[in-house]
């Protein structure tokens, strides 16, 4: 009985997380995106058959680059470009699971923000300030992948 009464907390906690942080990341700015955890949890989901952390993957991806205004579905765009070209060679890193964390959420981040400059260098737009608040969101998705995703939710 208690571990139902866990397991649906926890489950309304991600469904909390998923629909409230991305209108709070608008609203304080220096509040971290967490793209590249949400895309280990998208790989993850795929990998596991886990359709669960697919779908709140995907819920938070649209919910945050709505509320941020940025382009639509470029993250995913971005995680699919790792999924197919970057990923298979990571087999060198099996045996650290932490390792690869690091360098998928690393390699997302690097992907997402090279095609966002690319996206506003073609449009003439300017999406998002590249400056230090930037790194720091990065570094605490790094900390995010590490602490949260590899203590096995």
């Amino acid at each position: 009985m208690l571990d139902r009464v866990i397991r649906v907390s926890i489950f309304l906690l991600w469904i909390a997380v998923v629909t409230i942080y991305p209108m709070l990341i608008s609203i304080y700015v220096t509040m971290p995106l967490f793209i590249g955890f949400a895309g280990l949890m998208f790989i993850d989901g795929i990998d596991e058959d886990n359709y669960w952390k697919v779908i709140f993957s995907l819920v938070y991806i649209i919910n945050l680059e709505v509320n941020l205004s940025l382009p639509l579905l470029l993250v995913v765009i971005s995680i699919i470009i790792f999924y197919f070209f970057i990923k298979s060679r990571l087999s060198f890193l099996k045996l650290c699971s932490i390792c690869i964390n690091v360098v998928t959420v690393l390699s997302i981040n690097v992907i997402y923000f090279a095609l966002l400059y690319g996206y506003d260098f073609l449009n003439n737009e300017n999406s998002v300030n590249y400056d230090s608040l930037l790194l720091f969101s990065i570094l605490y998705d790094i900390i995010a992948a590490v602490l949260i995703w590899s203590i096995s939710l």
